[in-house]
């Protein structure tokens, strides 16, 4: 019972790693019974993502923990390591992967394309691999979870593969998987120092030259930004997000993008022993693109899971800009305020982990429940689904950036961080950094507007079609799932000053600094990053106004006006028959953005004939970086194809003539 007892929190995470590869392989074990894996399984999934969560938070104020495992190839074996950068991402890996893993649990039916069992090893294995990601402490052990979690997330994605858009959209995304896994792969190879050791601590021991550090960090910047979505590595993600199932959608938005994220601040700022003023100007720049793009997109997508999607890029777009600033910070000798932007990332991490997590299960159990996601054949759905309908507003309101909801507090902090770069030298950032705070509150007030878009079209309103009305709200296990993260979206937004207490470690690794005595020494009640006469923010205050007014209304009506209310019907502009149809539609509600922000699209029009019976106008906005880089790509690739393909004869003369002349060029440079 001691050693039991006694037990360090990585060995409790490793334990429940094999667990959750057990649970896995049980699944091809009854692979068709629907009950062994909803009632059992991705219950106990669930569990095991709680253990973690509960170990790494029991790590975050520990010292640095290291297992080495006899699993690689000989001389090659496993090396992990727990500190307080690895704990704080696993405790987030945990949290919101427990909450998809019960709504999985009641969400997959039958005609998804791959029986359930298959689905439940798929999906355990993709949890671990995230899992054994975060622990990695050598490029080998890192390159082979991040290839198993490629993997198992293609097939995720293209479960349903009898239909081709969606095996493209899995191609699609294995091609870019990959080509930030080679860059990664790469960045590796310069951080080792030619020494053979591709262990983390031997990297950490290496002073690289200015040349050779920055060619590692922009590898490391391409290849996961790849995989976090960066323009314009992002086309995989409105792509693959529609075709996955809604609980794959949400563990790859809310946990799968931020092991990208993990792997920036790993390699950045704890492995690389130098950050130079032009990394954090780079990724401020590329951050504030990746958010304005993602934004503006997202408002003018007319499918649900496509616009979450966007908005993912948006976030991703931000936690780039917060990275970007703290890395000006700390090569200007600013510890404490690179501190307070880390702060501002780590919180938004976590934040947009459950929020969008919340938004894209709520599309599951839309589609489920209606079997529509296209945004103009919805609507009125608040009064058929109340449970989802509730609870996805919690998600708007987080996502859209409101208080005292989790949203609010990351953006507050990171616009708070912005305050502070007055102190920077150079003409170029002095000047740089006022224009991306204007771009970063333009993004923060987009979003809102994305996000009202959302809610509005898909629950308020009437229904726009008939088939609308036999709707039906999601299962008890979903409602479980859906509950836990909208729970956590409240909880962060509440209590900051203790989510900041769990972030404090984490920077101390990263910048040898944290804003956590400055919150702790303003009290509990109040928020103030730096100090109270600056700027702070009270959550539960403000929690406490609203709800005030709202009683003192509520009151005054009863009082006052109570029996003199008269019921009618809405004022219709003069029109009696008011119907769906004249409700403001998806398309509408995104024109004026679409108009305002028309550069950023390649816009095709299809103009109806003035002989058509039926005549149809017909808009399509599509991603200019398709026809700028991707389509040029793929030409050229193959035209290199059919190039190489005139070498394929089908005659075993020509075969044989090729390795005579491949013979005669050997000799000739062996004894040349």
């Amino acid at each position: 019972m001691t050693d039991f007892v006694q037990l360090l929190p990585i060995d409790w995470i490793l334990a429940a790693v094999a667990l959750l590869l057990a649970v896995g392989a049980a699944g091809i074990v009854r692979p068709h019974s629907f009950f062994v894996v909803a009632r059992v399984l991705f219950p106990l999934g669930a569990a095991l993502s709680l253990l973690v969560a509960g170990a790494a938070l029991a790590a975050l104020f520990s010292v640095p923990q290291v297992a080495v495992l006899p699993l690689g190839l000989p001389g090659l074996p496993f090396h992990l390591r727990l500190d307080a950068l690895s704990a704080f991402f696993l405790f987030l890996f945990g949290g919101a992967t427990a909450g998809i893993s019960i709504f999985a649990s009641g969400y997959f039916r039958r005609g998804e394309g791959t029986p359930p069992g298959l689905m439940c090893l798929q999906y355990h294995v993709f949890v671990a691999s995230m899992a054994l990601i975060m622990l990695a402490d050598d490029a080998y052990v890192f390159m082979v979870m991040w290839e198993v979690m490629a993997l198992s997330s293609f097939f995720l994605v293209t479960s349903n593969h009898t239909i081709p858009e969606i095996r493209r959209a899995g191609y699609l995304y294995l091609l870019i998987a990959h080509v930030g896994a080679l860059a990664i792969l790469l960045c590796f190879g310069v951080l080792q120092a030619n020494t053979g050791d591709y262990t983390f601590a031997n990297m950490r021991a290496q002073q690289l030259t200015p040349f050779w550090a920055s060619a590692a960090f922009l590898l490391a910047l391409v290849g996961f930004g790849a995989k976090a979505g960066i323009v314009p590595l992002h086309i995989w993600l409105p792509e693959a997000h529609p075709a996955a199932p809604s609980p794959v959608s949400a563990l790859m938005s809310g946990v799968m993008l931020k092991t990208a994220i993990y792997g920036l601040l790993r390699i950045g700022f704890e492995v690389l022993q130098l950050q130079l003023w032009w990394w954090g100007v780079l990724a401020l720049i590329i951050g504030l693109v990746t958010a304005l793009f993602g934004v503006v997109f997202s408002a003018i997508q007319s499918d649900m899971k496509r616009l979450l999607a966007y908005s993912s890029i948006e976030n991703i777009g931000l936690l780039m800009v917060a990275m970007g600033l703290a890395m000006l910070f700390t090569a200007y000798g600013m510890s404490a305020l690179a501190a307070l932007a880390l702060t501002a990332m780590l919180y938004h991490a976590l934040n947009h982990a459950y929020f969008k997590s919340l938004l894209f299960l709520c599309t599951g159990a839309v589609l489920h429940g209606t079997g529509e996601r296209s945004l103009g054949k919805l609507g009125g759905l608040l009064r058929y689904m109340p449970w989802v309908g509730w609870l996805a507003l919690a998600g708007a309101l987080a996502a859209a950036g409101l208080p005292p909801l989790n949203g609010f507090v990351s953006e507050w902090l990171l616009l708070q961080s912005f305050l502070f770069t007055l102190g920077l030298p150079g003409t170029f950032v002095n000047m740089l950094v006022p224009v991306a705070a204007a771009g970063v509150a333009l993004v923060a007030a987009l979003g809102g507007y994305v996000m009202v878009k959302f809610y509005g079209v898909i629950f308020l309103g009437q229904p726009r079609e008939p088939n609308l009305a036999r709707s039906h709200d999601a299962g008890r296990s979903e409602r479980v799932g859906l509950v836990w993260l909208a729970a956590g979206c409240v909880l962060l937004g509440l209590l900051p000053t203790q989510v900041i207490a769990l972030i404090d470690p984490v920077t101390r690794v990263l910048v040898g600094d944290g804003v956590g005595p400055t919150v702790a020494a303003n009290g509990w009640l109040f928020l103030a990053p730096v100090a109270s006469e600056r700027a702070s923010y009270s959550p539960l205050l403000f929690l406490l106004l609203v709800t005030a007014s709202f009683a003192l209304a509520f009151v005054l009506v009863r009082r006052l006006y109570h029996g003199r209310v008269r019921r009618a019907p809405a004022w219709d502009c003069g029109f009696p028959l008011l119907n769906a149809r004249m409700q403001d539609t998806a398309e509408g509600f995104g024109q004026p953005i679409r108009l305002v922000f028309e550069p950023f699209f390649h816009i095709e029009r299809s103009l109806p004939s003035p002989f058509d019976a039926q005549p149809v106008y017909r808009l399509v906005a599509t991603d200019h970086f398709w026809q700028w880089l991707y389509v040029p790509i793929a030409r050229i690739v193959e035209k290199t194809s059919r190039l190489v393909g005139l070498l394929q004869q089908g005659r075993i003369t020509t075969y044989l003539l090729y390795s005579f002349i491949t013979l005669l060029v050997m000799l000739v440079l062996v004894f040349r």
